[in-house]
């Protein structure tokens, strides 16, 4: 197996584990949790990505969202990676920000002097993981799924965007639906990609759709308690730039949610039900 495992714990009949691997893409070890259902004994079962939010580890979905239960009736395997390459020579926001460095790769593959070494996310879920996937677990890699939540969904959108036959099914709760036209974004935007803004489209779901790029279906949850609905969400351009391309959006905003765990944890056997119906799944 190409994984290291760090820890493993039974969990409604399937297996939790937490591995950890040593990256091609970010020249850093990178960690993921990844659950295995108990059908996945018997054959190879759907993948169902998840990609975590600005601050979160493979931690954070594993343990707050309440996941493997639905994933075990559904037989669905799990994978939440890490979202950033991590480790004592990877820089980090000069100012110790949140919102940018460690824990805030924002799914890109930087082209910028010092992050370009090590802030390569997207190589990293678009070509690197998958392959270990689909060599050391019992994944069905023709039937695979994709959320996120936040800048995670952010990259979830993106990634499924621009790679349409890859997967059958994309969701996420209270995406960054457009990075060039908020805050968070442009600030990572301008560090990693740099200053021309024509190319930071690939990463931002309005444009890739402007642009051409379409796929079956999207599933948004947004809360309308958000603290950061009106200065970084804005799903209204994500809902324009689907209206104007006739590209199908299920957006719906719950009343009184906030960007939280909780929040996520209300609604996900929804979105796994979503990518179980669309995957083929049990």
């Amino acid at each position: 197996m190409s994984f290291e495992i760090i820890s493993q714990a039974r969990c409604f009949n399937g297996t939790q584990f937490v591995y950890r691997h040593a990256s091609r893409e970010t020249g850093t070890p990178m960690r993921l949790a990844v659950y295995v259902p108990p059908q996945a004994g018997d054959a190879k079962v759907p993948v169902v990505w998840f990609l975590s939010g600005l601050t979160c580890t493979e931690e954070n979905f594993t343990v707050k969202a309440g996941a493997q239960r639905v994933a075990s009736e559904l037989g669905l395997i799990l994978v939440a990676p890490d979202t950033s390459p991590r480790g004592e020579n990877v820089p980090d926001d000069p100012e110790g920000a949140y919102d940018f460095g460690l824990g805030a790769g924002f799914y890109v593959d930087a082209t910028e002097a010092p992050w370009a070494r090590n802030y390569r996310m997207r190589s990293y879920l678009e070509r690197e993981l998958p392959a270990l996937v689909a060599e050391s677990l019992p994944a069905d890699m023709s039937r695979q799924g994709i959320m996120g939540h936040s800048m995670g969904g952010h990259g979830a959108l993106t990634i499924a965007l621009r790679d349409p036959e890859r997967f059958k099914a994309v969701s996420a709760f209270a995406p960054i639906v457009s990075p060039m036209n908020c805050p968070w974004g442009e600030k990572a935007l301008s560090h990693y990609i740099g200053p021309d803004r024509a190319s930071w489209r690939d990463y931002d779901a309005c444009a890739l759709i402007e642009d051409g790029a379409r796929l079956p279906g999207i599933l948004v949850d947004q809360g309308t308690a958000d603290g950061f609905l009106d200065s970084q969400l804005k799903p209204q351009l994500l809902e324009a730039a689907c209206a104007k391309a006739g590209q199908p959006l299920t957006l719906r905003r719950q009343d009184g949610y906030d960007h939280s765990y909780f929040f996520i944890a209300t609604f996900i056997e929804d979105h796994l039900r979503w990518h179980a119906e669309r995957l083929g799944a049990e």
